[in-house]
């Protein structure tokens, strides 16, 4: 009989197989004071099996954004505090009305010699916006982009024209699914980008190997290879503190605690990296009537939650997502626990002993945790919870259909790109399924405001009815927690999805 490879035994033949390319170590601990080159790093990430694309305008999974991140290079990218930094844009600037914007390229050279221009700019940017490609997700935020007035202004410069004003442009040109390629590429099982590294090799759900690019417009990387490998916590934890591999990515606070006193890795830990929390569906009853939402965001206990599943590694979340970024609204009152309040509110619309399903599964750490003692503090107010486990592999594409209540979690991302992919009418990944014209037309009106202190103040209006009458409850912002051995120098503090993480090409091997 066949015997079915397990993560834990795909991972181990996978970091095998690259074993020969490694060079040798010195002992842990003995960190150099200036970078190395050579070497083969091995990093693992959470995997999604052979949902992994290498198409780099379907991101979706940080293992594939990572992957990706390593072959290709984006016009704009985020800083540590989520404003956007030049990468293959080296400046920018707009009309007085943000309606038209102008971008200067550097010269960078693709992996075929291909050298950048702006035709490659404009073909991307049609790539990503193909209406027949559904998996694009930048293409909802981007939809405003009027390709017939794009134009090339020499071979370094793009002109981007918009349909409506939109300040915020640069920042979402940095999002998830937007990375830059050659004019008329369309093949992601041979990828040809301007990164720091080759691509070698691709197997969805298993591995990736790319080569270091000596011609890359930032300086080559020190390393010779990256490995970029897929396998489920407990064989990411085994395997980084056996030495199996030099990065494990989004390690839980278990493991961390656990490593403290270990000499052999160190945890890279990055606080406000995102938001953890729950999503109530509000296009049906009962959370179309925002009492009933209300009822659900008192009766939680956000300090338990953050306590039990991120073992107190959080700070705590106030139903507004970015806590500690750009346009997150100073000042506002900590929603407190009110069981009394929320059983009132349960009666009053007719949720009291009645049950909601909640639709939960093992898709990231700690979230049938989650599910579990919500379950728990929604039984104390008088509410029933049926819990449903669904698959990892594609969890949070059917959230967005399933449960009354679902999981839902968070990278970096600036506020207003967040409130358009989630939050938007139409928006792809719409979890609350909030679904209002009104919040639209606000929203689109504070992005297209160029003077910073009045679109800040309206941004605040739009997030502040969102807190009152949305079905988000955000209960945490953890911290991002990456494990690295003692050999590997350079990795940075940095929330996920922006220039410093998972950023291969700075590091090397002691």
């Amino acid at each position: 009989m066949p015997v079915t490879p397990t993560r834990r035994s795909v991972l181990t033949a996978a970091v095998a197989a690259g074993a020969g390319l490694l060079t040798g170590c010195s002992p842990a601990g003995s960190g150099s004071s200036s970078p190395k080159k050579g070497g083969t790093l091995r990093a693992v990430f959470p995997g999604a099996g052979v949902k992994e694309t290498m198409n780099p305008h379907a991101q979706r999974q940080f293992v594939d954004i990572a992957r990706h991140k390593a072959v290709f290079d984006k016009l704009v990218d985020l800083d540590a505090a989520l404003r956007p930094v030049p990468r293959l844009a080296r400046s920018w600037s707009s009309d007085d009305e943000a309606r038209v914007w102008r971008f200067e390229l550097r010269e960078a050279r693709f992996h075929d010699g291909h050298v950048l221009d702006a035709d490659d700019v404009l073909y991307s940017l049609a790539r990503i916006l193909d209406p027949r490609a559904a998996d694009h997700l930048a293409k909802n935020s981007l939809s405003h982009i009027d390709l017939a007035n794009c134009r090339a202004v020499g071979k370094r410069g793009v002109e981007i024209a918009l349909t409506r004003p939109n300040a915020e442009l640069p920042s979402q040109l940095a999002m998830t699914g937007t990375p830059v390629v050659r004019d008329g590429w369309d093949d992601p099982e041979h990828p040809v980008g301007t990164g720091p590294f080759r691509y070698v090799a691709f197997s969805a759900g298993r591995s990736f190997t790319g080569r270091r690019f000596d011609d890359h417009w930032n300086g080559a990387p020190h390393l010779d290879e990256v490995r970029i490998l897929s396998a489920e916590t407990e064989a990411r934890a085994a395997a980084v503190r056996s030495g199996e591999v030099h990065y494990a990515h989004e390690m839980t606070p278990t493991f961390a605690r656990a490593v403290e006193h270990d000499s052999r890795v160190r945890v890279v830990a990055t606080r406000r990296s995102g938001v953890q929390g729950f999503a109530l569906k509000t296009d049906r009853p009962p959370f179309d009537d925002p009492d009933a939402a209300m009822a659900v965001k008192l009766l939680v206990d956000r300090e338990r939650l953050v306590e039990v599943v991120c073992s107190g590694r959080a700070e705590l979340g106030n139903d507004l997502y970015g806590k500690g970024y750009t346009y997150y609204p100073d000042g506002l009152e900590q929603r407190e626990r009110d069981v009394a309040e929320a059983r009132r509110l349960l009666r009053r619309t007719g949720l009291y002993n009645k049950k909601v399903s909640f639709y939960t599964s093992t898709a990231a750490d700690g979230f049938a945790q989650a599910a579990h003692l919500f379950s728990e503090q929604a039984g104390e107010a008088g509410l029933k919870v049926e819990i449903t486990n669904g698959p990892p592999e594609s969890y949070f594409t059917d959230a967005l259909s399933m449960g009354t209540v679902t999981n839902h979690r968070c990278g970096a991302m600036t506020i207003p790109t967040y409130i358009s992919e989630r939050l938007l009418s139409g928006a792809p990944q719409n979890a609350t399924a909030w679904q209002h014209a009104d919040f639209d037309d606000a929203f689109t009106a504070a992005r297209a405001v160029v003077d910073d202190e009045t679109r800040t103040r309206r941004y605040r209006s739009v997030q502040t009815t969102l807190r009152e009458r949305g079905g988000l409850v955000l209960w945490g912002h953890p911290e991002w927690l990456n494990a690295v051995s003692r050999t590997l120098q350079g990795v940075r503090e940095a929330p996920p999805n922006t220039v410093d993480w998972a950023r291969f090409d700075t590091v090397w091997l002691d």
